[in-house]
């Protein structure tokens, strides 16, 4: 996935516009590192961290400030 893209995509799940990119970035080399760490693709480690920040953005909507 380009970083352009997973930028869109991170904006999609909620990630505050001004930092989808510089998170895009760090989440490209967290699913490189990862997808070697446990011998998956990266696509697979990808989606997994995707998920979970999905879900973190989730709950903050939820929680009252």
């Amino acid at each position: 996935m380009e970083l352009d893209e997973l930028t869109q995509a991170l904006k999609g799940l909620g990630c505050p516009p001004e930092k989808a990119a510089e998170m895009a970035a760090q989440l490209d080399k967290r699913a490189c590192q990862l997808a070697a760490q446990r011998g998956q693709a990266y696509e697979s480690a990808l989606a997994y961290l995707m998920n979970l920040m999905g879900q973190g953005w989730a709950s903050q909507e939820r929680e009252p400030r």
